[in-house]
């Protein structure tokens, strides 16, 4: 029996004993719950907990180097921010060590103490946002965290002056709610070639499988294909294999309540008029998102059916699928079904200290490669770059930012759209219930394939963008539903083709990604008047290969959690939870392993592996 399950057996057998001195009032439906809580557990429920707070990801290629410099841009105690505007600072690049350089790193500092809710935040320079992050829920003895992002890809920006640093962090205190967050960001800025030293990553012309015979006009060639790719926006591949844009634009509000658009419904769609540079041959769309109210727990949503017909008071409907989309003058050029982050007062806050879920400290943002749009968008016009979500509900929190390349020696660059094929949605749904029993089915999926050329300096090359998702998702409700029971997989792939018309050489990259969730929450009555218990089990997963020519990389991140609280309103009274999260990642010249398991506020186990002999 593994540790896991002995823990979730211990508890269950404590489980009885409070169910069997409990009163008859009846809890909530697993339909009505809160979703979100925040923990009220006094100091001597707790043992041997951990300060320190973390997100289990991979190093960063800059970790094992001092930066050149680094530069503190923002200190500031985000207490009773609730409606007001965000949090401003002045930036310039550091004097003493200009760029370029190899790699850039966001670095946020924060603590806090007493009772507070996680909170969602925003940090945006000049209006592009570089950082979408939550907070974890503190204790009355406090607790700390960092978040390390590698934002080399923006590393146009922070070349400039006179900028303005934005941060929005709203945050309620008052008698209840006493948690201040303390923030501090700071930028640190590495010398170039830095990373292909660390790495171990050798030059691509001696490269061992493309080989010394390679050719090196040939080999010229694949290297301007590669800056030419759709490169995913994983750190290490993009530190490898891919310049920074030459510029960046915001697709984002006017910032008065931070600068994401706040999407209520599938038809509330955000756009901004958008006039791209002439000699522009390539173009990225990267998407920040997150989730709430509503639709913190979309992949959980009943259908409004099942809500109206058993009166429940629960907005949390409209079934459970979700996709975020982007347009241009109302053309859809691409879309994303994302990640379903689960923030640290999400389902039973206990699961996530002191290891949070997977993305909440650092949310994924989203590629959507835009080149073959060019043909449209190089006309001196302005045009209409739209956001919204398919099936959404209030509320989602999105904004992009456009990376674009340009040709230096070139005005404007010739491109032409040739082929934008997209089906319709393949959609299924299936309900049957009866009263609070019942089981609901969605399947969805759709392929799409864009392309275009663009002929600049670099050549005449025609990018294919080919990308498919397949959603699958099952809710139950048992128990006189008191039972719930969420399975989804979600699978995403991104194929993209680069052609040249001088040589047919053909260059491929493919992104793929799954998501599994899986959720199951028994509600029980408490041992007094006004609580309930819950039983949580949860499994989760990001997954995601690449692969390009010569290189591949293949990243498992998992994380399983059981526990269980006992819970007044939105109030964790007591409670008993475990994680385990094992994270793999390997490439062709690397691998690295750490597993951890974190157990009522305290780590238990932390274990990494460097080098791929030791993990064979």
């Amino acid at each position: 029996m593994g540790v896991l399950h002995t823990f979730i057996f211990l508890n269950f057998l404590l489980l009885c004993c409070y169910i069997h001195q409990s009163h008859s009032t009846s809890p909530p439906r697993s339909s009505s719950l809160p979703g979100r809580y925040f923990k009220s557990l006094p100091s001597s429920l707790r043992q041997n907990e951990s300060s320190e707070y973390t997100e289990i990801t991979r190093p960063l290629p800059s970790d094992e180097f001092s930066p050149s410099c680094s530069l503190l841009i923002l200190q500031h105690d985000f207490g009773n921010t609730f409606g007001s505007p965000p949090v401003t600072t002045n930036y310039s690049a550091p004097p003493d060590c200009p760029g370029p350089w190899s790699h850039v790193v966001l670095e946020l500092r924060a603590s806090c103490h007493g009772e507070q809710y996680d909170r969602i935040a925003g940090v945006w320079l000049d209006g592009i946002e570089i950082l979408r992050t939550s907070t974890a829920e503190p204790t009355d003895s406090g607790i700390f965290w960092k978040v390390r992002k590698d934002v080399t890809r923006y590393s146009s920006l922070f070349s400039r002056s006179n900028l303005t640093l934005s941060v929005m962090l709203e945050n309620i205190i008052n008698d209840v709610f006493t948690g201040v967050y303390h923030v501090n960001i700071s930028l640190l800025y590495y010398g170039p070639n830095k990373a292909r030293v660390q790495s171990g990553v050798p030059d691509r012309l001696s490269n061992r499988k493309l080989g010394p015979s390679m050719e090196e006009e040939t080999l010229g060639f694949r290297s301007k294909a590669r800056q030419l790719m759709f490169i995913s926006n994983e750190p290490g591949i993009r530190s490898r294999m891919e310049e920074p844009a030459d510029l960046v634009i915001p697709i984002s509000s006017n910032g008065d309540d931070g600068f994401w658009f706040r999407i209520q419904n599938e038809s509330d769609v955000h756009s901004k008029l958008i006039q791209i540079p002439l000699n522009t041959y390539r173009a990225v769309l990267e998407i920040y998102v997150s989730f709430h109210g509503n639709d913190e727990f979309w992949y959980s949503n009943p259908p409004d059916s099942y809500i109206k017909q058993n009166n429940l008071t629960t907005g949390r409907g409209n079934g459970a699928f979700r996709q975020v989309f982007a347009t241009i003058d109302d053309v859809l050029v691409g879309s994303q079904v994302v990640f379903p982050v689960i923030f640290t007062g999400g389902i039973n806050p206990l699961f996530w200290e002191p290891v949070v879920a997977i993305g909440a400290f650092n949310l994924p943002s989203y590629d959507v490669d835009l080149t073959p749009f060019l043909g449209m968008l190089l006309d001196g016009k302005n045009h209409s770059f739209g956001l919204g979500v398919m099936d959404g509900i209030s509320f989602w929190l999105v904004d992009a930012n456009l990376h674009v390349w340009l040709d230096p020696k070139l005005s404007s660059v010739q491109a032409k759209s040739v082929i934008y094929r997209v089906p319709p949605f393949s959609v299924e749904r299936d309900s049957e219930f009866e009263k609070l029993d019942g089981s609901f089915t969605v399947e969805a999926e759709r392929k799409t394939h864009f392309s275009g050329w663009v002929n600049s300096t670099a050549g005449n090359f025609t990018t294919h963008v080919h990308h498919e998702f397949k959603l699958e998702n099952s809710i139950k409700f048992k128990k006189n539903g008191m039972y719930k029971e969420v399975h989804q997989k979600i699978k995403t792939k991104t194929d993209v083709w680069l052609e040249s018309d001088e040589n047919g050489l053909r260059t491929r990259a493919v992104f793929k990604r799954k998501y599994p969730l899986r959720i199951i929450t028994q509600t029980m009555p408490g041992i007094d008047d006004n609580t309930y218990l819950l039983v949580t089990n949860v499994s989760n997963a990001l997954r995601e290969k690449f692969s390009m020519a010569d290189f591949w990389t293949s990243t498992s991140n998992t994380q399983r959690s059981g526990g269980w609280m006992l819970v007044q309103d939105h109030s964790v009274l007591s409670g008993g939870a475990e994680t385990q999260q094992t994270l793999r990642y390997k490439d062709d010249f690397s691998c690295y392993s750490r597993t951890v398991t974190g157990s009522n506020g305290s780590l238990l186990e932390d274990n990494t592996t460097i080098g791929c002999a030791l993990l064979s």
